[in-house]
């Protein structure tokens, strides 16, 4: 199984609280973390909500998004060394869009750059 199908399987919840740990250490908060899901994915509360209790896999999590938000060509930049931008996986790209959102929050960024408003 290589890393992508790893990643594929992987249960968004048990990332989650891991996206939040990293934006809390830097004086972010879980709210701010939400909105950048909300604004990625086009969920909400409540969908979010059921998507944590059901342990839904990063595949269909990104798969049963309401949006991808259109803006998402506007980030560019180094995650985990690889270029967002250049990777063809679409659902790996998804979830380096995110890692990168959120390592922006973590990193002080204004919430108006990261949701790139």
């Amino acid at each position: 199984m290589n890393n992508n199908t790893r990643v594929y399987k992987m249960s968004f919840a048990g990332v989650y609280p891991h996206y939040i740990q990293k934006a809390e250490k830097k004086g972010r908060t879980k709210d701010e973390v939400d909105e950048i899901i909300f604004w990625l994915t086009g969920y909400d509360k409540h969908t979010l909500q059921y998507h944590l209790d059901n342990k839904t896999d990063f595949e269909n999590f990104f798969a049963m998004a309401p949006q991808i938000n259109p803006n998402v060509s506007k980030i560019t930049g180094v995650i985990c060394g690889y270029r967002v931008e250049e990777i063809e996986d679409q659902l790996i790209q998804k979830v380096r869009y995110l890692d990168k959102l959120i390592d922006e929050l973590a990193k002080g960024k204004a919430m108006a750059k990261i949701l790139r408003s």
